[in-house]
């Protein structure tokens, strides 16, 4: 059965909603990023000065301890918070990866809109949790609550999906990856300006918290008022155009790449990805002894171009032919990090890589909407998500353990060796849907 047409003003007003709403979600949850160092490190005095040795945090730091020293070299006690935060990250990945399925096939149940909205509770009260977080375990209580909870990206996805027709995918597929860019370069500084301002003493975070969850209740605020049903089957009165139809007229999908193959690619992709993005801070500091500060501008680099890629490149570019230039890219910048000598090589690798972050996955994405049938396209955009989640969850351990066990060199060129073991799949097995083929 065809799914019926969606008007032109009326997919700008969603793509409006789905724009800001979509930033204000991305914006609240890059706040904290910047700051798990300096959250841990209070958490660990706190519990110190309670003299708690048994205490979960404690435990943890010694296990990490037990890590460390399974290695030749000698890794510095700076790094324990550091690879504390990447252990929380890792477990908020791996949330997302087991939840995110649940999510889409409950998006195609009863609705994107129903869906997104029980999100959000579950957003809110994962930040309500960090806002009240004076001790480790309600802010490790907050980061579980967020894990099984947040959909709104892959939601996102399939929203826009419904409502554009093949034509369109690239350039919607890419306003959602611009989001992302954005909220990056803007968020973590904001997060660490607001962190700077005490307003309760018993949780020096409050403020950056309190805003955080100013921003979602505006997000759920607005969505609730502004956002209508794009699921196809619930369209029942919105205002239709028989010029602009959605992408899939049909009650099954024509199949181009099977999703075993969509879905490996994505996971060996982020996992290689994901390691080297979060070795990045230990390579700068080892090599230049960079900052915080100055990594952070580099990130902000990083997160600036993407973000002007995505909104003029990325958007005008064949899906497959994206992720082609953008994986390219990552052998190369993992190539050269691997072997960096002065700073002007580390910006000509940062530049490569925001190339990579401004394609891959948005590229990625939209080869994925194309293969599901509208009935079934939220399960599958969950599962595509879910497979890269478990590479976040994975990449950072496994890379970061290649780094101080066989060194930077070592650790960076088996990354550009996997890399091009991706990049075998995307040239060699990958292919464009026929109607962007035929569109680019």
């Amino acid at each position: 059965m065809a799914s019926k047409p969606v008007s032109a003003p009326h997919r700008r007003k969603i793509l409006r909603v789905i724009f800001i709403s979509l930033l204000l979600d991305l914006i609240s949850f890059t706040f904290i990023l910047p700051l798990f160092p300096r959250l841990l490190e209070f958490y660990r005095s706190r519990e110190a000065a309670d003299a708690s040795p048994h205490s979960l945090l404690n435990r943890m730091l010694l296990g990490l301890n037990a890590y460390k020293q399974s290695f030749s070299r000698t890794i510095s006690d700076r790094y324990d918070v550091v690879l504390l935060g990447g252990a929380l990250g890792s477990l908020f990945s791996m949330l997302q990866a087991i939840a995110s399925p649940f999510i889409g096939s409950l998006s195609d149940r009863y609705g994107r809109r129903t869906a997104l909205l029980w999100s959000m509770a579950g957003n809110i009260a994962s930040v309500a949790l960090w806002l009240a977080a004076t001790d480790f375990r309600t802010f490790l209580a907050s980061r579980v609550v967020g894990g099984l909870s947040e959909g709104n990206v892959q939601l996102a996805t399939a929203m826009a999906a419904d409502i554009s027709n093949a034509e369109q995918r690239a350039s919607t597929m890419a306003m959602v990856g611009a989001c992302f860019s954005i909220a990056f370069t803007f968020g973590p500084a904001l997060g660490a300006a607001l962190a700077t301002v005490e307003t309760v003493a018993a949780n020096p975070f409050a403020t950056a918290a309190g805003v955080s969850l100013l921003l979602i209740l505006i997000e759920t605020l607005y969505l609730y008022l502004y956002l209508p049903e794009t699921l196809p089957s619930y369209r029942l009165s919105e205002p239709s155009d028989d010029s602009i139809s959605t992408s899939t007229t049909r009650a099954k999908a024509t199949r181009t790449n099977s999703y075993l193959l969509l879905n490996t690619t994505h996971f060996i992709f982020i996992l290689f990805f994901s390691g080297m993005e979060f070795s990045l801070p230990f390579m700068t500091y080892d090599l230049f002894a960079y900052t915080s500060s100055q990594t952070g501008k580099l990130l902000g680099f990083m997160g600036l171009l993407a973000s002007i890629l995505q909104g003029g490149v990325t958007r005008r570019l064949n899906p497959l032919l994206a992720i082609q230039i953008g994986v390219t890219a990552c052998a190369a910048s993992l190539f050269l990090l691997g072997r960096l000598t002065t700073e002007a090589g580390l910006w000509v690798a940062a530049g490569l890589l925001a190339i990579t972050t401004s394609t891959v996955v948005t590229g990625l994405n939209t080869l994925s909407s194309f293969e599901a049938a509208e009935a079934e396209r939220g399960g599958k955009l969950g599962n595509h998500r879910s497979w890269g989640q478990a590479g976040r969850a994975l990449g950072p351990l496994l890379f970061c353990s290649l780094y101080w066990w066989a060194g930077r060199e070592a650790a960076y060129g088996i990354g550009a060796a996997g890399m091009l073991g991706v990049s075998g799949l995307v040239f060699g097995a990958l292919k464009a849907p026929p109607v962007t083929s035929e569109s680019q």
